[in-house]
């Protein structure tokens, strides 16, 4: 079953192939398979944080930011 992952505006951005369909591709076509050799190659020996900056977009940051803010404020108000 395929996976399609979708950027905030609903848009697809990637595909997730299950292995076993993965394998039956690149069976029959050998040329996929220089793509997975390229991306499997250690790049450089960067801190998690460092690979994982600038994951989402900018916007969605923002989004995030102003839903945590308002999650904050909601413990900061008086009760008494």
């Amino acid at each position: 079953m395929l996976q399609y992952l979708s950027d905030p505006h609903g848009k697809h951005t990637a595909v997730v192939i299950p292995i076993k369909d993965w394998k039956k591709i690149t069976q029959k076509h050998k040329d996929l398979l220089d793509l997975v050799s390229e991306t499997e190659k250690p790049k450089s020996k960067m801190k998690l944080s460092e690979l994982m900056a600038g994951s989402i977009s900018n916007e969605a940051a923002d989004t995030m930011h102003l839903e945590l803010k308002k999650m904050r404020d909601e413990w900061e108000r008086d009760t008494y």
